[in-house]
């Protein structure tokens, strides 16, 4: 009957594609390809005369996505349903009609590729397609806790549709290639199919950012011999020590691809260096036969050449949650070039390569417990799926799970992997929602912390915990302040606040508005534009979302500022990025003049600003609340103005009020340095009682900017209140003269 099959179709491309799959398929399941063959036979019964947009046969498709399923030598109800993964929404045939012929496990999942494929094409707003994404990438999520079959058919056919992508229009191109640059690639990495990961990336890149994918390429075809001489010279050095160890081996050359050379020269450039100064294009793998000759090879190599102790990971001692173990580490070959060298055995190198699908099989419905253990972050997020809404949930998944990780372990040698940038924090709402609760402080490898400190790789965490459910803080809550990274512990944070009393968030949220608007010297008395732009019915609504953690006032002020632009009417709010210079204010209606920022107000880019005309001095610009310019007698002084779109730094005085003591001036100007800021001047008037006022002027591009720097510093030992200086005041001595 196969054979028959084949002779529908006049392509040999598609005969030879068919051939291909079966007789790959036969080699590892002699016994269950007929059920491959027989849907074949369905689907190309099924897609007869049908053509893709390329102008492909449609049955190419499924066949290239089979492939590459057999490929990674998955089971025959797997590669069966890849080649009937369309059969239902492009040939009106029944999913029923498909269990009958085949088996429920084959409907089911070609039942959930097919509503995957039906989110992913509608095409609507940028926010309706946001929450499609999330709702596509959580149904997705959901059959793979119970059918890992679900994402390797999707994986596989994403693969082949980046394949094809240039038939589609540019802005479907580029929807597509930035989801699968930032879903499913990250996906491939966390099952651990590099195979497939590699290839999305470089599609994906290829249409994002076509101009560096070709000048990357070029600069890699240039560079392919010397660096293929470079490797080979070495394989043999290294080829001829390990074997007078005795150690069995295979060493060859890991070609780094383009999009992961392209993330290596940004990097580089960062540093200074340019592409020639990229040694490690090509790295080093060793194969052996065991897990002692694995170590045995590290030996042997550290011997041979001076190793980067800093770049050494054992993921053997400290698997992957994906399943990957091998030796990295890091060498400096004949004083000079840094050289990677990744040591396996060759079931590790099966797994590297194939990732979960290297050992998955399915059998009566259920899977082995290691497949239990590396699943285990896609069950917790369906444990998630009820606490949170859909956007919240493609948060988690993107911070939570697709980001780079982290791995460190309890006291007990529990490892937990976090994302990168996790705090200890994170690590308490990780190991349980209480702990996080009822957290109080944190040991690192048996020292003292910060709860905003760093994880790194291998730390040892302890959480010391107060006796009773004390309660987050809203600090925590403050991005800037930096003491959670995943959007986990983020959420539990935020419900904390939601479970409290409406009345008592409300006045949280009322004290945060005020304390938080003084503190940055803006002037918002007034709520109704905040309401409006947010969505809410009344100030409670919005002092509610303020005090349970929902909103930020940082989140208000960017809003509205962007909205400034268009308004007619306002008072000023966080600015926009600007320069303070002769240029860098119009003034409406009158040519060139000299223009100054008024010192009783201190006027930034983004606040409403007004011109006053002073004699022999040009055009003096306030900010519009500014009482001197209130009190103004003489209106037709008043010119109108406007930023201009230069960039520069503007001088703000921003008054520290502490208890005196030994680096305080210090601490706070590392936390103005780490901003970029420049520090032009303190000063400082000594109070009663061991209190000190301070007052640094800074150099700032912007409010946003301003607002970082009076969060960090708000924490800061001893440190009583940080409020910017001179928003309203009047000045004596610029009053007068304006």
């Amino acid at each position: 009957m196969f054979s028959t099959i084949l002779n529908l179709f006049q392509d040999q491309f598609v005969i030879s594609m068919a051939s291909s799959l079966i007789g790959k398929v036969r080699e590892y399941l002699p016994d269950e390809v007929n059920l491959v063959e027989r849907a074949y036979e369905f689907a190309a019964q099924a897609h007869r005369g049908q053509r893709r947009k390329s102008g492909q046969l449609f049955l190419e498709h499924p066949l290239r996505t089979a492939m590459a399923l057999a490929d990674l030598r998955l089971d025959a109800d797997t590669i069966a349903a890849a080649l009937l993964h369309d059969v239902p929404e492009d040939c009106g045939i029944t999913l029923k009609e498909i269990e009958t012929k085949f088996n429920p496990r084959v409907a089911k999942l070609v039942d959930g590729v097919t509503k995957l494929n039906k989110l992913t094409s509608r095409v609507e707003t940028e926010e309706i397609r946001s929450k499609l994404q999330a709702e596509n990438l959580r149904k997705m999520l959901m059959a793979t806790a119970e059918d890992l079959g679900v994402i390797l058919i999707k994986l596989a056919d994403r693969l082949d549709n980046m394949r094809s992508l240039g038939a589609l229009p540019l802005d479907k191109r580029l929807t597509i290639a930035h989801e699968t640059l930032e879903i499913y690639a990250p996906l491939a990495h966390r099952l651990g199919i590099w195979r497939i990961k590699w290839q999305l990336e470089d599609l994906a890149f290829r249409y994002l950012e076509p101009e560096q994918y070709h000048r990357v390429a070029r600069l890699v075809a240039g560079k392919r011999v010397e660096r293929e001489s470079f490797i080979n010279e070495i394989s043999q050095i290294l080829c001829q020590e390990l074997d007078k160890a005795s150690i069995k081996n295979k060493v060859f050359g890991r070609p780094k691809h383009i999009y992961s050379i392209y993330q290596k020269i940004d990097k580089y450039t960062a540093q200074g260096k340019d592409f020639n100064d990229i040694h490690d294009l090509f790295a080093l793998r060793v194969l052996t036969n065991s897990v002692s000759d694995c170590y045995k090879a590290l030996g042997v190599i550290h011997s041979l050449w001076h190793p980067i102790f800093e770049e050494f990971d054992d993921f053997i001692a400290n698997p992957k949650d994906n399943g990957y173990s091998s030796l990295h580490t890091t060498v400096i070959y004949n004083t000079t070039t840094p050289l990677e060298i990744q040591i396996r055995t060759y079931d590790m190198h099966q797994v590297a390569e194939y990732g979960i699908a290297a050992h998955w099989r399915y059998k009566e419905g259920k899977a082995d417990a290691r497949f239990d253990k590396e699943l285990a972050w896609v069950r917790q997020l369906v444990d998630w799926k009820e606490e949170l809404d859909s956007e919240e949930f493609l948060e988690s998944v993107k911070s939570d799970v697709l980001s780079d990780r982290v791995f460190v372990s309890t006291p007990k040698g529990e490892i937990k992997d976090l994302p990168k940038g996790a705090t200890p924090l994170d690590f308490a709402f990780r190991v349980h929602t209480d702990l996080g609760y009822r957290c109080i402080g944190a040991k690192v490898n048996g020292k003292l912390k910060s709860l905003n400190y760093i994880l790194k790789n291998g730390d040892v965490v302890e959480i010391i915990a107060g006796k009773k459910d004390r309660g987050p803080s809203l600090d925590w809550l403050n991005s800037e302040l930096g003491y959670v990274k995943s959007s986990h512990a983020r959420t539990k944070i935020r419900q904390w606040f939601k479970k409290q009393e409406r009345g008592q968030c409300v006045a949280t949220g009322k004290q945060i508005w005020d304390k938080e608007i003084k503190r940055l010297g803006i002037n918002l008395s007034n709520v109704d534009k905040a309401i409006s732009s947010f969505g809410y019915s009344n100030p409670d609504d919005l002092f509610f979302a303020l005090g349970c953690g929902s909103l930020s006032v940082s989140q208000i002020a960017l809003k509205l500022n962007t909205e400034l632009e268009s308004a007619q009417e306002g008072i000023g709010l966080l600015p926009t990025p600007a320069r303070i210079s002769p240029v860098g204010i119009k003034v409406l209606g009158v040519g060139d003049l000299l223009t100054r920022l008024a010192n009783c107000c201190h006027p930034l880019p983004g606040d409403k600003i007004i011109g006053y005309i002073t004699q022999g001095r040009g055009i003096t610009v306030h900010n519009r609340n500014c009482l001197n310019i209130v009190n103004e007698m003489e209106k037709e002084r008043l010119i109108p103005v406007e930023w201009g779109n230069v960039e520069q730094v503007y001088p703000v005085t921003v008054q520290v009020d502490a208890w005196d003591r030994v680096g305080l001036v210090r601490d706070i100007s590392a936390i103005v340095a780490e901003e970029g800021v420049n520090l032009i001047g303190v000063n400082m008037a000594p109070q009663n009682d061991n209190l000190t006022s301070l007052d640094f002027t800074l150099e700032v591009k912007s409010a946003a900017q301003l607002a970082k720097i009076i969060s960090k510093a708000s924490v800061v030992w001893n440190v009583i209140s940080v409020v910017r200086k001179g928003g309203t005041d009047v000045n004596p001595e610029t009053s007068s003269g304006q």
